[in-house]
């Protein structure tokens, strides 16, 4: 079991990562053969050991390729070389081939486990794609309206209260300079959290100080790695839909903590609530209230990353608020802030 989990981590990146090489020889060490070779479609990629001259190997990769098939050859010292076809999503994309005198039930076991290991990579590179262009399309879809609302906050107050229009103002650059960021597709929760709080007393300001906010993270959390502009899209939903509505004063809060393996966030308020079938329509991104608000990319993204099963959670009613719930794991592979 240990040997298969590091060969899942060898592959990770899939043949042409940097942990083919170690693949092809921890494979060796498990066949207890001279010689493996990992082959694409093209030719070699990675090897350790004895293995057969290129001509051979050609020939043998050939015969796989055109038959989709094993083949097995004897050389001329007496030993032999057997090579399993490997595939990627029922495709096939190359080949094992081990020399030496493996057992060719061995090496179709071991090519089965490569290709697990290649249709898992195949799915991490798929997942990357689709949340990093999720992620410019969230780039692209912040929010006009609040910017329009944020710049007239501001200008509001440049006669009667200028020191506050400059410190908003400075606010509403870094609010503008992290949300167009290119430095990665991920950020600390420290990151989001600084995001959020200057998003927030931009809204605080428009609100003429009726919102209260309520922020309060658990240091455990605050290195955890996540999706780039994960919070700040849940906590704008939260202003439009709860407490812009909302008459008079409204409440909205930010938490974080761990629990176990998890890191959890939840952004609450106090405002108005939702049916909880438009609650599944911000999540599905489907009719006009979803225009402009990222739950659904939010949460389309998490599930991109991490698995179907760490979606957002929605709690709402009509006049009962609302709360969202975000869970994903503490330490996930591949999710590093660079």
């Amino acid at each position: 079991m240990r040997q298969v989990h590091a060969l899942g981590v060898d592959l990770r990146d899939g043949l042409h990562g940097r942990g083919a090489h170690s693949a092809a020889r921890r494979l060796r060490e498990v066949l207890a053969v001279d010689g493996v070779l990992l082959a694409d479609l093209d030719g070699t990629v990675a090897s350790h050991g004895r293995c057969p001259a290129p001509a051979e190997v050609t020939a043998l990769l050939s015969q796989v390729f055109e038959y989709g098939g094993g083949a097995r050859t004897r050389l001329p010292d007496g030993a032999s070389v057997c090579a399993v076809p490997l595939t990627v999503a029922d495709e096939l994309s190359g080949a094992l081939v081990a020399s030496g005198h493996p057992v060719e039930a061995d090496v179709e076991a071991a090519a089965a486990l490569v290709s697990d290991s290649l249709d898992h990579a195949a799915l991490r590179r798929a997942r990357a794609r689709i949340a990093a262009a999720d992620l410019r399309t969230l780039r692209a879809q912040i929010s006009p309206h609040f910017v329009h609302n944020a710049l007239a906050v501001i200008a509001a107050l440049v006669r009667t209260d200028p020191d506050r229009a400059r410190q908003l103002l400075s606010d509403f650059a870094d609010y503008l300079r992290y949300g167009f960021s290119e430095k990665g597709d991920y950020a600390t929760v420290s990151d989001e959290l600084e995001a959020t709080q200057t998003y927030l007393e931009l809204q605080r300001a428009r609100f003429h100080d009726r919102l209260d906010i309520t922020v309060r993270m658990a240091p455990e959390v605050l290195p955890v790695a996540i999706p780039f502009l994960v919070v700040q899209p849940i906590v704008e939903n939260a202003i439009r839909h709860g407490l812009e509505r909302k008459e008079g004063s409204g409440h909205i809060s930010v938490s974080g903590f761990g629990e176990g393996p998890l890191c959890v966030i939840e952004i609450e308020d106090d405002g108005v609530g939702m049916h909880p079938e438009l609650a599944r329509a911000l999540l599905a991104g489907t009719g006009p209230e979803s225009r402009g608000v990222g739950l659904a990319n939010v949460d389309q993204r998490l599930r991109a990353v991490y698995g179907p099963e760490y979606g957002l959670v929605i709690e709402t009613a009509l006049g009962e608020g609302t709360k969202v719930t975000v869970r994903v794991p503490r330490f996930a592979p591949g999710v590093v802030v660079r």
